[in-house]
């Protein structure tokens, strides 16, 4: 990126009108951008490069770009929430599978560690119930044949985590989650402490999701079908009542929005498929189709999540992901209504 002239590269800051005006982007302060956005460049990009490969992200161009027009701005403008907020922030991401929310947790902890700040990655999957609790849960709903839907979660915990977090109480436990536990079933494992944190990226498939209004299910999308899964559908959207307490503590959200949300069945697959071809155990295309309808059965992306790409209160960011995983639109609800 940095081949560019400086002229060419603040040209560029502005090219595309909605993704300018997400990051703050204008015509006076091109320059000053360019500036502080290069220099940024050259001191992560090396590491964040390393990071990629490893994960097995191939392009090292396509990288260079997505770092340029995404990330760095990203981290810039999370540094700048923090500094204004004067206590730590707490920025959701919602992104459904294969969306990289856990990826760009992780990238964005190595750029604002390069910019000063320590940063928590907390997901939603480490508030889990202990498998003896989620054992008791299936035996009273046998429909609860996964870990992941609404009621699954202790969200006493994770109010408790972030409201420390928040108040920076000196150390803090952290939950976290072995999903290799119990033959995959998963369970609470050693919590990690920390102290000092800056900024929280709490991700999770369904991080920030409201409940709606329960006629939607009469004419839901499939797979929900049947009357049973009608029910299933409606059990699920009134449990979200219970985390309308753990939102509220977010100070923002963004949203990691496919183009087409049945393209998460397809990296489902695909990341089985790598996984069994390197010798890892891996879920069946069957099963995948299995396990992914399951959790559009519980909260139908269309019905929960793409209303979420047009709300002004709630979200404060979209990002939009290609059939190809590549970068779509970048925006704010507010400017794409406009």
């Amino acid at each position: 990126m940095l081949g560019y002239f400086p002229e060419k590269l603040a040209i560029s800051l502005i090219e595309d009108e909605l993704r300018a005006k997400a990051f703050g982007i204008t015509p006076e302060n091109t320059v000053e951008q360019v500036r502080l956005r290069s220099h940024l460049f050259q001191s992560v990009c090396s590491d964040v490069t390393e990071f990629c490969q490893n994960k097995g992200f191939s392009g090292e161009s396509v990288i260079e770009e997505t770092l340029w027009n995404l990330w760095l701005p990203l981290a810039m403008q999370l540094a700048e929430y923090r500094q204004l907020l004067g206590r730590p922030l707490i920025q959701g991401i919602l992104g459904g599978q294969g969306t990289g929310k856990t990826t760009i947790a992780a990238i964005l902890k190595i750029i604002l560690a390069h910019l000063g700040y320590r940063t928590l990655g907390l997901s939603l999957d480490d508030l889990y119930k202990t498998y003896a609790e989620r054992q008791r849960l299936q035996e009273e709903d046998p429909r609860l044949i996964w870990r992941g839907p609404p009621g699954t979660h202790n969200v006493q915990l994770g109010i408790g985590v972030l409201d420390k977090l928040r108040q920076q109480q000196g150390e803090i436990e952290i939950p976290r989650f072995d999903k290799s536990a119990w033959g995959g079933s998963g369970d609470r494992t050693q919590p990690e402490t920390v102290e000092n944190v800056d900024i929280v990226l709490f991700e999770g498939w369904f991080v920030g999701v409201r409940p709606i209004d329960p006629a939607a299910f009469d004419t839901a999308p499939p797979p929900i079908v049947t009357a049973a899964d009608r029910r299933f559908a409606r059990d699920m959207n009134a449990k979200l009542e219970e985390y309308l307490p753990l939102w509220e503590r977010l100070d923002r959200l963004m949203v990691l929005y496919p183009t087409d949300y049945r393209l998460s069945q397809q990296w489902r697959r695909q990341a089985e498929q790598l996984a069994k071809a390197s010798g890892k155990s891996g879920m069946t295309d069957e099963i995948v189709d299995r396990f992914v309808e399951y959790f559009w059965r519980s909260l139908h992306p269309d019905l929960f999540i793409k209303p979420l790409t047009r709300n002004l209160n709630w979200v404060n960011l979209v990002i939009e992901i290609n059939q190809d995983r590549s970068l779509g639109a970048v925006y704010r609800p507010s400017d794409r209504l406009t």
